[in-house]
């Protein structure tokens, strides 16, 4: 007998928004959507509402923005929508009166193969360490982050071209059709949460800020690539070259390249390539942005600029 649901769903970014749009073209009652307070962006600081509440008000769902997710204003709001199942993807850490509120539970959508990659950035950091492979989990919420019980999970093979930019675009889209199987199961009553089991090779993914961006010539030039990869294209991996910065989106590795230099010497006849050497190999930079420049092709910013070899 499927059970009545009424569902609150709670998400921020674009890598929501395919989740939320699936449920409302399941015909799911959403009652309510949860998301960021609206904040000014861009150049013009001009105020922006994010994905997720643009795509809500649009389909005249409710929408709450708290700032404190325990105040007794918005827990008492939140109660007075009666959810019996709250659905997370990409918003923030909820407190324990909030997750355990309905009597179905909190699930959420991870970027991993959980218990691998739990943190903020699980989709950079399956890249950055060279995975072949990745995926998306639902997971009921616990206390500590991201170490609920596992329902499902659904493999994606990351594939050697995939970037971080590629790889949300398949992940999100995954995520929505995972949720709506965790949906139909949850409502069916056939739902057999299992303990996630970290072993000493579970890997994670913290966060990721602007000093962890830095590219390390010292490492061989697959780790290297992975790292770009991982980053592009944002927020973009860096490194400074004579004295300016540069955002680095796409790169190969050369093989055998005859260098003998220094990691993180540049190799160019200042027309057609740029190579760096790394401590194993060298990479063929492809596609990058110099400071105060626009991204570009590498023999698009050779016709401009000149690299100190």
């Amino acid at each position: 007998m499927p059970k009545d649901l009424r569902i609150v769903f709670m998400g921020t970014p674009d890598f929501a928004v395919p989740t939320l749009q699936a449920l409302v073209e399941h015909n799911y009652n959403v009652v309510a959507v949860i998301t960021a307070p609206d904040k000014p962006a861009g150049r013009g600081q001009k105020i922006q509402q994010s994905p997720v509440k643009e795509y809500a008000v649009a389909q005249n769902i409710p929408v709450l923005q708290p700032t404190n997710l325990k105040a007794e204003a918005f827990l008492e709001e939140l109660r007075s929508y009666q959810a019996n199942l709250q659905i997370i993807v990409a918003f923030r850490m909820l407190p324990e009166v909030v997750w355990s509120m309905p009597e179905l539970g909190s699930f959420n959508i991870h970027g991993s193969l959980l218990p691998q990659y739990r943190g903020a950035a699980p989709i950079n950091w399956a890249i950055i360490n060279g995975e072949k492979e990745t995926g998306v989990t639902s997971f009921f919420l616990k206390h500590e982050i991201d170490t609920g019980d596992l329902i499902f999970q659904e493999r994606v093979p990351v594939l050697d071209d995939d970037d971080f930019g590629s790889m949300y675009e398949k992940l999100k889209y995954t995520g929505a059709e995972l949720a709506v199987k965790t949906v139909q199961a949850i409502e069916r009553d056939e739902v057999q949460p299992q303990p996630q089991q970290p072993t000493s090779e579970t890997k994670h993914a913290p966060k990721i800020f602007k000093e962890t961006c830095e590219i390390n010539w010292n490492q061989p030039a697959q780790q290297v690539r992975n790292f770009i990869r991982g980053l592009s294209p944002y927020p973009a991996a860096w490194a400074k070259i004579n004295n300016k910065m540069f955002k680095f989106f796409k790169v190969d590795v050369v093989e055998d390249s005859g260098y003998s230099s220094e990691p993180g010497t540049v190799h160019s006849d200042n027309k057609t390539y740029l190579h760096i050497q790394t401590a194993v190999g060298a990479i063929a930079v492809l596609d990058l942005q110099m400071e105060g420049k626009k991204r570009m092709p590498v023999q698009d910013l050779l016709r401009g600029y000149t690299f100190n070899a």
